[in-house]
C-alpha cells in the first residue's frame, strides 16, 4: 500500500467516522433499541447497520470508478462537491448541538437478534443520505484511479466503524448513569465532530 492510499484509507475512515457519530435515524434507533429492549438487540441492530453500510460502500466504489472512467474531468468537481457536502454535514450536526436528544419509545418487548438485526439493515438499506454520503466522502477523498484493494478495504472499514460506533452506543445507552452522562454533554461531543467535520470539508473544497 502506498503512502498516498494509506493517507486516503486514514481520511476516509475519520470521515466516516465522525459521519457515523452524527446522531440521526441510526443513532436513535440502536439508542432506543437498547434502552427498550435489550443491550444485545441494541448490538444487533449495530451489527444490522453495519452491513448495510458496507453494502453502500461498494455500491459508491463501484458507481464512482465508473463515472471516472468516463468523465474524468469531473475528479476535481466532485471533490468540491464533496467537500462542500462535509461542511453541509458539519452544519446540520452543529445547528443541533444543543437539541434535546430524546430516547424514549417501544414497549419495553424483546425483538430478539434477528428481528433486531433486520431492523438496522433494512434502516440502513432504506436511507438514502447514507449512499450521497459515500460518494461524497470516496469523490472527495481518494485518488482519480481507485486501486483494486480499496473495493475489499473501504466496505470493510464501513462496517468497522459503524459496528464499532453502534455497539459502543448500545453497551453505554443500556445502562442509566453513562446515558445520562451521555446526554449531559452531547452538545459539546457535536461541536467538537461538527467542527473537525468542518475543516476536513473545507480542506477537500481548498485543496484541488
Amino acid at each position: 500500500m502506498t503512502e498516498e492510499t494509506l493517507l486516503s484509507v486514514l481520511s476516509i475512515t475519520g470521515a466516516i467516522a465522525l459521519g457515523a457519530m452524527s446522531p440521526g435515524q441510526s443513532f436513535i434507533l440502536v439508542a432506543r433499541t437498547a434502552v427498550a429492549s435489550s443491550r444485545r438487540d441494541g448490538m444487533a441492530v449495530a451489527l444490522g447497520m453495519g452491513v448495510g453500510c458496507a453494502v453502500f460502500a461498494l455500491l459508491a466504489l463501484l458507481g464512482l470508478q465508473s463515472l471516472l472512467l468516463a468523465v474524468p474531468w469531473l475528479y476535481g468537481a466532485l471533490k468540491v462537491v464533496g467537500g462542500a457536502f462535509l461542511v453541509y454535514l458539519a452544519i446540520k450536526m452543529l445547528r443541533g448541538a444543543r437539541q434535546p436528544l430524546s430516547l424514549q419509545g417501544g414497549d419495553g418487548v424483546r425483538l430478539g437478534a434477528r428481528k433486531a438485526f433486520t431492523t438496522g439493515l433494512l434502516t440502513q438499506l432504506g436511507n438514502p443520505n447514507t449512499a450521497i454520503v459515500f460518494g461524497s466522502i470516496f469523490a472527495a477523498l481518494l485518488s482519480h484511479r481507485i486501486a483494486p484493494v480499496m473495493y475489499l478495504l473501504l466496505p470493510l472499514i464501513a462496517l468497522l466503524v459503524d459496528l464499532v460506533w453502534y455497539a459502543f452506543v448500545a453497551f453505554v445507552l443500556s445502562s442509566p448513569r453513562p446515558r445520562q452522562i451521555y446526554l449531559r454533554f452531547k452538545a459539546w461531543f457535536d461541536r467538537v465532530g461538527g467542527g473537525v467535520l468542518a475543516l476536513l470539508g473545507l480542506k477537500l473544497m481548498l485543496n484541488k
